[in-house]
């Protein structure tokens, strides 16, 4: 079975709008997923005066990403897709820069992150263009609620990292 594989589904979008936003929604599983693994990166190896804090702030932004990462795939299947999420479809399609491995100190770590966060932000905000002109008000609502969280996870980072 391939990723062109699709199903029948009675969900009365044309098939090239379906076709399209099942790209749409597997590129933002791929970031999503890398950006899990990427804040899981982070939140094994912070060190510093706000280890506590950040090592529990990172464990609760993954596994919001991890929500997020199944109602995306989610919304794949519905459309008739197959949903690609092992961790090397993430990583060979993802657009994210790569986690900095020797970034451990509290600051440049939650600098890294953040970087991260308002790249997938940014992204989503597009696909919520893009899922509104094709007229799929299924996948924009679902983007929007995603792009919202993100923003709220953005704000507890560079929260941290304000003077």
């Amino acid at each position: 079975m391939t990723a062109n594989k699709s199903f029948t589904t009675r969900i009365d979008l044309p098939v090239h709008v379906r076709e399209r936003m099942r790209a749409l929604l597997q590129q933002q599983v791929a970031d999503t997923f890398d950006l899990y693994s990427q804040t899981k990166q982070a939140h094994w190896n912070v060190k510093g005066a706000q280890f506590y804090s950040l090592h529990e702030l990172f464990d609760d932004l993954a596994g919001e990403l991890l929500g997020q990462i199944d109602l995306l795939a989610e919304r794949i299947t519905a459309l008739g897709g197959l949903a690609l999420g092992t961790v090397r479809a993430a990583a060979s399609a993802s657009r994210l820069p790569e986690y900095p491995a020797a970034t451990v100190d509290s600051l440049p770590t939650v600098e890294a992150l953040a970087e991260r966060f308002a790249a997938l932000a940014a992204s989503t905000r597009a696909a919520i263009e893009e899922a509104t002109r094709a007229g799929d008000a299924g996948t924009a609502d679902l983007l929007t609620e995603i792009s919202r969280a993100l923003d709220k996870a953005l704000w507890f980072l560079e929260a941290h990292a304000q003077k």
